[in-house]
């Protein structure tokens, strides 16, 4: 009788052990500062030590995939079956002996094992930060805290307000999903559309964290601060449109289209190149190929590159809007200072990539500063409110603190 099991589970377990043991030295800093602390104190310094830890492993897939690492190990989730490149060594040697150039070399191996690595030591700070937050809320609940007693998205607990748990469990079921993507952008052989989404949704996890972080504080005692109907939608316009332009962006790297316009502001000698914006961005085809099995033209590479960069003149001005209107109406001077310092930062890498021949520092920084402008304008977003028309007057002052709410 066949004793063989259907599926090893070893090198699984192997990359989850090394999650959870880069994740005992986070979780032990933020034990040990955050002893004492009101439970939204503790909760938002989890919450903003996981957004930053994020925020690396969103540049350090950058990296592996501006390095052409995201198949140095051809297999999911561990490599050629290991748990790590060590173990694999002499498959990834025969791999970079017969293709030395190729996809799979000893280094591109280690920097995808270690974003692999990185990935699951997120997954357990979130699963860590779900299970604090459910059980404050039980802790809450049980003291006997009523339904509708504190505002909403929180209720009281131990001198302050802990949010929700759905908020970090629908953030836990974000990264599964992430990894679920993380997978198929190795299975799949790095198809676009998959590759894009999984850079989008590590985006959209920096997001969901930044959103807590600010629920976290608010929660501890910290008003919002009031903007008109007008800066508040503007701000939410600037929003979208930069997560519209991420997603475009994401597109130009997958389909290795940055370099098909090497001058600026013009494409190719021309205001308006030949372009193919149909087979561009027929959004489900293999690398390199159109849906028909046929090599992706140039023009279509050329349509996914000068859409990127035309949507960038709208993005900026509306940034450039967004920041004038909140210094003239003196709110959210340190989110209106970032957004301003990451969007001259993305002026200047996206323009290095294109002039420069896409320098490696450049391009991490690219993807880095339109990781970290989406999430200033999360902050700025939960950091704010609608205003009265009585809580319009200029302020160059912080919002004040609210008064602690006694359990």
């Amino acid at each position: 009788m066949d004793t063989t099991p259907l599926y090893d589970l070893s090198p699984a377990l192997r990359v989850m052990a090394m999650g959870m043991l880069l994740a005992v030295g986070p979780l032990l800093w933020v034990r040990m500062r955050s002893q004492g602390a009101p439970a939204a104190r503790r909760l938002q310094a989890l919450t903003v030590l996981t957004l930053f830890l994020t925020f690396d492993l969103v540049l350090f897939g950058a990296f592996t995939r501006l390095t052409d690492s995201g198949l140095g190990c051809p297999d999911w989730p561990g490599c050629y079956g290991k748990g790590s490149p060590v173990g694999a060594r002499e498959h990834i040697a025969a791999a970079q002996q017969a293709m030395p150039t190729g996809p799979v070399t000893h280094g591109k191996a280690w920097v995808e094992m270690i974003h692999r690595y990185l990935a699951t030591a997120v997954g357990v700070l979130i699963i860590a930060l779900a299970v604090a937050t459910w059980v404050e809320w039980r802790r809450a609940r049980a003291a006997g805290a009523q339904p509708g007693t504190a505002p909403r998205g929180g209720v009281l607990a131990t001198g302050s307000r802990v949010l929700h748990p759905g908020w970090p469990l629908f953030t836990l079921a974000w990264v599964c999903a992430q990894g679920a993507f993380g997978a198929l952008t190795v299975t799949m052989k790095l198809f676009p559309a998959i590759v894009t989404l999984h850079l989008v949704g590590g985006v959209g996890l920096l997001v969901l964290l930044a959103a807590q972080a600010e629920r976290y504080r608010q929660a501890a005692g910290f008003a919002p601060e009031p903007l008109s109907a007008g800066l508040r939608t503007l701000l939410w316009l600037a929003a979208i449109a930069v997560a519209v332009q991420i997603a475009l962006g994401g597109w130009v790297s997958t389909n290795y289209a940055v370099l098909v316009c090497n001058t600026f502001p013009m494409c190719q000698g021309s205001w308006w190149p030949a372009m193919d914006f149909a087979q561009g961005f027929e959004l489900w085809r293999p690398l390199g190929l159109s849906a028909d099995g046929s090599p992706l033209a140039f023009h279509a590479l050329t349509a996914i590159h000068y859409t990127h960069r035309l949507f960038a003149y709208l993005v900026f001005v509306l940034l450039g809007a967004l920041v004038w209107r909140l210094h003239r109406a003196g709110r959210l001077a340190r989110q209106r200072r970032w957004i301003a310092v990451l969007a001259l930062m993305q002026l200047a890498t996206g323009l290095s990539n294109v002039v420069l021949d896409w320098p490696l520092v450049a391009a991490v920084l690219h993807t880095g500063g339109a990781a970290a402008l989406m999430t200033a304008l999360t902050w700025a977003l939960c950091a704010s409110r609608r205003a009265a028309p009585s809580q319009l007057a200029p302020s160059h002052q912080p919002a004040p603190r609210r008064q602690e709410l006694r359990a």
